[in-house]
């Protein structure tokens, strides 16, 4: 049996939840705030006991890094990130999820072959297009610097 465009477009919408873009939006806008509040808290807790700003800087990275891998191997990270979306992709956070993930899911092949194989298997392609993409923009940038 042949449908149309317009017949398969009404099955789809029909069998399609409904999205609720709104709440999506706002659970991931406060949640990605709250975590990025976090590490402006984390920051001024480090420049408090007397760290340089650059070592607090570098602390609060390595603090997030460790928490959010923390939460990732407690599955929390994965529970907050089914309520809140995009909000838990906040870059640091989000990366080091990635990483942990599939360490831990395969875990049972072995150290080797299983958690340090597949560790970057998620976080790799970001690695491999975020410096191809930096160092495409870093020659674009010493080129067009004269005129800047």
């Amino acid at each position: 049996m042949k449908t149309s465009k317009q017949e398969y477009k009404g099955l789809c919408e029909g069998a399609s939840p409904r999205s609720k873009l709104v709440k999506d939006c706002l659970w991931a806008f406060f949640v990605g705030g709250a975590i990025c509040l976090a590490g402006e808290c984390i920051r001024r807790m480090w420049l408090m006991s007397g760290k340089t700003l650059s070592d607090a800087a570098a602390m609060t990275s390595v603090t997030l890094v460790a928490a959010s891998a923390f939460a990732t191997a407690m599955g929390w990270y994965q529970k907050l990130a089914s309520k809140a979306g995009a909000g838990t992709l906040v870059p640091i956070t989000g990366f080091a999820n990635a990483v942990v993930s599939p360490a831990i899911e395969f875990k049972t092949e072995g150290l080797v072959t299983g958690t340090a194989a597949r560790m970057f298997l998620i976080a790799g392609p970001v690695l491999v297009y975020g410096l191809s993409a930096s160092v495409v923009w870093g020659i674009v940038y010493a080129f067009l610097r004269p005129w800047l």
